[in-house]
């Protein structure tokens, strides 16, 4: 159910578009462009930038790399030895990126 500020919003919201003023604005038509690191300090900022420029990214994201790996894999690979490692395999880096994000 919605509360009595989310009505006033909605109807001022409307009222707006009805009286066009939100015609005309900058960047009307384009896409929204959000900023990552909108809550990041300007410190913590620079310092991913400095990373990422050497190459360097956290372990979330090479696990995340790797389960897509080897789900693809398992796309093309046919029932066998093989196909029941790599499930293993999945399921382990699956539990590891779970943990990590404890």
């Amino acid at each position: 159910m919605a509360s009595i500020h989310d009505l006033l919003a909605e109807r001022r919201i409307a009222d707006a578009l009805r009286r066009g003023e939100f015609e005309h604005l900058p960047g009307e038509g384009k896409p929204l462009v959000f900023d990552e690191t909108l809550f990041v300090s300007p410190e913590q900022r620079m310092a991913g930038k400095v990373l990422r420029n050497a190459g360097f990214s956290p372990p979330e994201i090479g696990l995340r790399k790797e389960i897509a790996r080897l789900r693809a894999e398992l796309a093309g690979l046919a029932e066998g030895e093989q196909r029941a490692a790599s499930r293993r395999r999945l399921a382990m880096l699956i539990v590891q990126l779970g943990e990590m994000r404890r």
